[in-house]
């Protein structure tokens, strides 16, 4: 009965007090694609300072996952100060691609488990509308081994091999990318999606003249989407077979922001905060990068063996959905019910701020847990290079 030993409640458990996200918009042509790196950064740290519940100078660490941001330590630093966090927060930046959001979390619950901190704040970011910097060359001698090779492929490659490797048809692709748009669709047309959204104030160039507006929703869902028309939807990648990856059953390329307040239950109690997780652990794992979309078929099943539980003790999951095919293997091969995954779409609806996303998770598990009065949340994704990530999360 491994799993009631997490559901016990111990002052020392680290919990989450706070957990949101800035809408989700599309990059290059939504509402934040005149905010800048540093802006939309900005943004996203005033309006955690506007609703963490704590002054800012009771953090005692600030960690933010992000993968494409530039000069990331100075960048979250300004950002952080010119937001009103004062001088004497220190500030980190994590990069674990796809997991930096997560990873956030996990650097901030070890931070606290270790007695480092008491109060730390967990942010996940990306703002895809500038990203593209400059790369490099790896050296011939570097290149000479196949995995480093497959390391630098573009990940929809990856998920092309995906479905060639597993025999997963472009059928499958669609019936799952349907699934997640048609599920977004109906969340937001329910107002679900406002208990997980922190509204945020941007700049917009509005007839050449720049102006500070406030985005409250995301600008990216697909009404009215179906597997059938998914279906007329051209291959990404013709050039790689089998060539079933779409713009449809994609993550969509998206600017955004989330934000997870931790601490202990006894500091949470202290400050009369309201708990809404609490944070068992985060596991990786590592694989081949050529098919790197199965991270979570191997992250969730070590994460169930690190901590002696079952899949039957799973209420939720919110597995990245970075594209279909590695979600039709992951459901399959762990045989989890549809259901029970990604209630709310996932990332091929809402789309995937590479950065954010792990703290995305946070906020969008625990308002659909919420909702259906489930205690237990696995939080997952693949990690380009050839890695997965998982976490357990329970709902007071």
């Amino acid at each position: 009965m491994a799993i009631d030993q997490y559901l016990q409640k111990n002052p020392d458990d680290v919990v989450v007090t706070c957990a949101l996200r800035t809408p989700l918009c599309k990059a290059r042509k939504g509402a934040f694609k005149d905010a800048t790196y540093d802006e939309l950064l900005l943004a996203t740290f005033e309006a955690a300072k506007e609703n963490i519940g704590v002054k800012p100078e009771q953090i005692d660490d600030i960690c933010v996952g992000t993968v494409t941001t530039p000069n990331g330590p100075n960048t979250a630093r300004v950002a952080a100060l010119k937001a009103g966090f004062p001088n004497t927060v220190p500030i980190q930046v994590i990069n674990r691609f796809c997991s930096s959001g997560l990873m956030a979390c996990s650097v901030i619950a070890n931070q606290i488990r270790n007695k480092e901190i008491d109060i730390g704040l967990a942010v996940g970011y990306d703002n895809l509308t500038f990203a593209g910097g400059k790369s490099f060359d790896f050296s011939p001698e570097i290149m000479s081994n196949q995995e480093c090779v497959d390391c630098t492929k573009p990940m929809g490659w990856t998920a092309e091999n995906v479905a060639g490797d597993f025999n997963i048809s472009r059928e499958q692709m669609d019936a799952w990318a349907a699934k997640s748009h048609q599920a977004a669709a109906k969340a937001d047309a329910e107002g679900i999606f406002k208990d997980e959204i922190a509204p945020v104030r941007v700049p917009r160039v509005v007839d050449g003249e720049r102006k500070t507006v406030i985005v409250d929703r995301d600008d990216g869902i697909r009404q009215g989407t179906t597997k059938e028309s998914l279906a007329k939807v051209r291959p990404a990648f013709p050039q790689w077979k089998p060539g079933q990856t779409t713009g449809g059953n994609a993550s969509q390329i998206t600017d955004g922001g989330a934000f997870v307040l931790m601490m202990t239950r006894r500091k949470a109690e202290e400050l009369g905060l309201p708990i809404l997780l609490k944070h068992v652990a985060t596991v990786q794992s590592g694989l081949a990068p050529r098919i790197m979309g199965i991270g979570p078929s191997i992250a969730i099943p070590l994460l169930y063996k690190r901590l002696d539980i079952k899949q039957s003790d799973i209420d939720m999951f919110e597995i990245n959905e970075a594209f279909a095919s590695m979600m039709v293997y992951c459901v399959d091969k762990l045989n989890l019910p549809w259901d029970k995954v990604n209630v709310n779409g996932g990332a091929i609806a809402l789309g995937h701020p590479f950065g954010c996303t792990g703290a995305r998770q946070v906020a969008t598990g625990y308002n659909a847990l919420k909702r259906a009065g489930g205690k237990t949340l696995v939080t997952s994704m693949c990690i380009g290079s050839g890695m997965g990530a998982a976490a357990l999360w329970i709902r007071e």
